[in-house]
């Protein structure tokens, strides 16, 4: 069938990576749940908010990065608490320096705290800079098909559209501008924030998202480590259904068993 999707790696800046669950590291009672959660997930990828947590900027402070090695997993630092684009630059920078040149960066600028919805002007601002500057920039932004356009333009490796507010865990509230978004983009798209349980991680990669990444929905469950478990089937399912395709949606009913040959 001319139609039929064959799998290919996810990678981003160069590196190729089995799970397509990218899990944050914030929200949890304690360092052994984060550590124990993200096991359980089997992502490869973390996200840090380094002016939140001490990835080696507070001597004497527990650092994340000894239950998170980086030998075992990819650091993704963060400009989470960013408002402006100066502010995000000077955090990227500043992660780069401490971990010993590592330019994989997720550029977030918010535009206030009540909704943590990204300021895309300044979201532009900082992208521009921080490519020209040698990171790799995987960028957070708002579901606008435009905006999303112009960051790939930039030069930022993957985009990031929310899927509802950060820890609202929502679901997709616009699955028609984030499908218009991964129809379009010829980076790998990867619905960030909203997700709230594991049918929002099936249905984002069941529509061809590269990869899904969340914190709230693992960290505010009930029970996080099970929950992470759950989410890294989730996306695993999602990505199988995406590849087998759909059956087509139907107003009424069809057999399931065929029609012809019936005895009579």
């Amino acid at each position: 069938m001319s139609n039929v999707r064959s799998d290919k790696p996810f990678t981003l800046a160069g590196r190729t990576f089995q799970s397509r669950l990218l899990v944050g590291t914030g929200k949890y009672r304690d360092m052994e749940e984060t550590r124990l959660a993200i096991e359980a997930s089997g992502a490869e990828i973390v996200t840090v908010a380094v002016r939140r947590t001490n990835i080696g900027q507070n001597p004497g402070e527990p650092n994340l990065l000894d239950v998170l090695p980086p030998a075992r997993y990819t650091i993704l630092p963060n400009t989470a608490g960013c408002f402006d684009a100066v502010e995000a630059v000077r955090t990227c920078r500043l992660a780069r320096e401490l971990l010993d040149g590592h330019n994989l960066v997720k550029l977030e600028v918010l535009a206030d705290q009540k909704t943590l919805f990204p300021n895309v002007i300044e979201t532009l601002k900082a992208a521009e800079v921080l490519v020209k500057d040698g990171f790799d920039v995987m960028v957070y932004t708002s579901d606008d098909p435009i905006i999303a356009r112009q960051l790939a333009e930039i030069g930022c490796i993957a985009v990031m559209p929310l899927a509802g507010l950060i820890g609202t865990g929502l679901g997709i509230c616009n699955p028609y501008n984030l499908q218009i978004i991964l129809e379009e983009s010829k980076v790998p798209v990867l619905v960030d924030a909203g997700v709230g349980t594991a049918s929002d991680a099936t249905i984002a990669m069941e529509m061809g998202c590269e990869a899904v990444l969340m914190n709230s929905a693992i960290a505010h469950a009930q029970q996080p480590i099970m929950m992470a478990e759950a989410m890294k089937h989730a996306i695993v399912a999602g990505r199988l259904a995406y590849l087998a395709g759909r059956m087509p949606k139907k107003l009424y009913a069809s057999a399931s068993s065929p029609l012809d040959g019936l005895i009579k």
